[in-house]
């Protein structure tokens, strides 16, 4: 079976027909997909640091950050479905090749950045979970280390299709909310004093600085990539009243999804507020509450739950990473490589600097690199927004389900606030470094001045850009058709890759046609592959050469005497020696052929590896056609 790639399992999950609740049901998943992103291991240091410092008070900045996701993971849903576009497809329709390269490398960084925290995270839930059973709890950099491997877990669950993957996903994010239903409970929170919590106030330049590092480590650049995709993986008809259907329910599916995410961040909050900040304790990571939560609470099961909620959210996190890092590559770049070779570039730029940092600074390097995560994740996530606003305004690509002008309002507000905060949080954290390292302020501050500048002259590029589709890419039916048939291929030389056996026949066959279509000259390819020709090649002389020669000659001969009457170019022999492969491209190359038709014998797996791999590795070495024909005696 084959691993569900992305463009796999579009339109591949029926919608079915009756009561409400089963559309419902059916459209359910892909904003569970997405929510999870909003509960990383990220997501935990701020909300744990800001309820440790400021109890309830900042509960208002986590419902005004997924106020502002449900609305931007609509309107990524809206995209997909009303163009079939995800957001880096549109972004290559739009934009030009330095422009795509440019927002293609910033969503890898945030990617390889999120996949960091998750790495950190799930790290950091072994480490807990092993200390609380074991006198040496597994050590965070061979926590790490081992993350590298769960690609294989995750690459089978692929294999079952999107639909269980989404189940798989749900089970997670509901092993999460049960946990810190549980933590909760066990931190007996002052009721009473939670509903103040919404009402916004900052109480100090601190609650602010914590406040965006809380908006910036909810909010994930590439869940807007992703969500635009996956909503496409069902079967919703092409016509506007589909399309609204279809809209309605994944803006409930997303919701429901995102409003538990939020329930989940809550909890964080408020245990930390409860279990800490209560009591005047100051907990600035993860590992710190985890050790302070039995000794605060007096029971082992609250640092346990703690632990595997931990794990279940890293582990969630990192397929919906992978999943994101394809669609990106394919949208943006056209390029689809493998799952588990994606999944192995993705987790490496995330293993190779976390083990760097903890071997160098110990285990307290692991949480300042999670927090510096979420800085690169705030850098990026302007230039997801501003061009998610700017398509989904857009009547061009969106025709009637373009943004009515509130939600245009809306869209932009978010954006121009998400910027803003962004700015804050980067800046403080510049400024933080020039502290820490004053002896490299000078140089901080301009390799800082430099990078902003240019990304700032980016985001001014995509807010103000015209908005229109570029000519070469309104491609259609007609215009693939009027191309084909006004420049038709010619072909002046067609070789024939021959064995000197009987199943030459049928490439053979396959070869006169079109020689005889063409009115072209045929060759007869054939490699003299043995020892005498690989050590020796035409000085070889011996039986194999004089045999195979004859065998060419032979076939020249009654090929011109049977095609004389098509007025067709002499029919030419030509004899390689060595390994065959290679020697076919050179006589391609060398014979300035137009065409290649080679014999198949069917090998797969292990015959290809007695039997050799022919055809692939001429087809990548040559810039001609290539035709392969099933060898067999006609």
């Amino acid at each position: 079976m084959r691993h569900a790639e992305v463009d796999d399992v579009q339109h591949s999950i029926h919608i079915p027909v009756g009561h409400w609740w089963r559309r419902l049901l059916a459209f359910a998943g892909p904003g569970y997909m997405v929510a999870v992103g909003y509960m990383d291991p990220g997501n935990w240091a701020t909300d744990i640091e800001g309820g440790s410092r400021f109890g309830y008070r900042l509960l208002w900045v986590l419902l005004m950050s997924n106020a502002m996701a449900v609305l931007l993971q609509t309107l990524s849903a809206r995209l997909g479905l009303a163009t079939g576009r995800d957001l880096a497809q549109a972004c290559r329709d739009s934009y030009g090749t330095l422009i795509r390269w440019a927002l293609f490398i910033l969503c890898e960084i945030a990617i390889a950045a999120c996949d960091l925290a998750e790495v950190l995270g799930t790290a950091i839930g072994l480490n807990l979970l092993t200390g609380m059973f074991f006198e040496h709890p597994l050590p965070l950099i061979w926590g790490v280390m081992l993350t590298g491997f769960d690609s294989l877990l995750l690459l089978m669950i692929q294999r079952w299709g999107m639909r269980r993957m989404e189940h798989f996903i749900i089970m997670l994010v509901s092993l999460i909310g049960g946990c810190f239903i549980i933590e909760v409970f066990l931190s007996k929170p002052a009721w009473g004093d939670i509903p103040a919590g919404f009402i916004p106030r900052l109480d100090s330049i601190d609650a602010l600085y914590i406040a965006v590092g809380i908006l910036g480590a909810t909010v994930m650049p590439h869940n807007l990539y992703l969500h635009s995709s996956l909503v496409q993986t069902r079967a919703v008809r092409k016509n506007p009243q589909s399309i609204a259907q279809a809209c309605k329910y994944n803006f409930l599916d997303s919701l429901i999804a995102l409003n538990g995410a939020f329930f989940v961040n809550a909890a964080i909050l408020v245990v930390a507020a409860a279990a800490f900040g209560s009591r005047g304790i100051e907990v600035n990571g993860i590992q710190d509450a985890h050790k302070l939560l039995n000794n605060v609470l007096g029971t082992k099961l609250a640092p346990l739950v703690f632990a595997i909620a931990l794990i279940a959210a890293g582990q969630s996190s990192t397929l919906t990473g992978t999943m994101a890092g394809q669609i990106t590559m394919e949208g943006f770049l056209q390029i689809r490589i493998r799952p588990w070779l994606r999944r192995l570039i993705t987790r490496s730029l995330a293993i190779i600097p976390a083990v760097l940092v903890i071997a160098y600074q110990g285990d307290a390097g692991s949480e300042s690199l999670l927090i510096f995560s979420q800085v690169i994740l705030s850098m990026q996530l302007p230039f997801a927004v501003v061009p998610l606003v700017r398509f989904t305004s857009s009547r061009v690509k969106m025709g009637q389900f373009a943004n009515n002008w509130m939600v245009w309002i809306l869209a932009w507000l978010i954006a121009i606030v998400i910027i803003g905060l962004n700015v804050f949080l980067v800046a403080g954290e510049v400024r933080q470094w020039m502290h820490d390292w004053p002896q490299n302020r000078l140089l901080i501050f301009w390799v800082s001045a430099v990078i902003s500048g240019a990304l700032l002259a980016l985001l001014v590029y995509l807010t103000f850009k015209p908005d229109r589709i570029r000519p070469d890419q309104r491609l259609s039916v007609e215009r693939i058709v009027r191309a084909a048939v006004n420049h038709p291929l010619g072909f002046n030389k067609i070789g024939v890759a021959l064995e000197a056996k009987a199943i030459d026949a049928a490439p053979l066959a396959e070869a006169i046609a079109m020689a005889r279509a063409h009115k072209a000259q045929l060759l007869l390819l054939h490699v003299v592959e043995g020892v005498g020709g690989q050590w020796h090649g035409p000085d070889a002389a011996d039986a194999e050469q004089r045999a195979d020669e004859k065998y060419l000659h032979d076939l020249a001969v009654m090929l011109n005497d049977d095609l004389r009457d098509d007025g067709l170019p002499a029919v030419m022999p030509v004899l390689g020696y060595g390994v065959v492969p290679k020697e076919l491209i050179r006589m391609v190359q060398e014979q300035k052929l137009d065409m290649l038709v080679v014999g198949g014998h069917g090998h797969h797996r292990v015959a290809d590896v007695f039997h050799g791999e022919t055809i692939d590795a001429v087809r990548h070495g040559v810039t001609i056609p290539v035709l392969s024909v099933r060898g067999k005696e006609l």
